[in-house]
């Protein structure tokens, strides 16, 4: 693995397992500076579940992938999310 997979995988070790909000945030930030859609949308779900403090660039960003997706998509996304959070 390259050092950013590696600190990625640190981070969703802690976010999901020790319920991190802080590395559940960088997850998203790097979601977003990667621009991933899908789980971009499940880091966000997370990171709010977790009560990360999501600004507002973060919430757009969402709001414009999931402008483009189907009700079906949606909730999809949203059932991978609980299941993580549920792990």
């Amino acid at each position: 693995m390259n050092p950013s997979r590696d600190i990625a995988a640190q981070w969703s070790e802690r976010a999901c397992k020790e319920h991190d909000a802080h590395a559940a945030l960088a997850l998203l930030d790097r979601s977003i500076a990667l621009k991933h859609r899908r789980i971009a949308l499940i880091r966000y779900l997370h990171a709010q579940y977790l009560g990360a403090p999501l600004e507002a660039r973060h919430h757009d960003y969402v709001k414009a992938i999931a402008a483009r997706l189907s009700m079906e998509a949606l909730t999809q996304i949203a059932a991978t999310a609980r299941a993580r959070f549920d792990a």
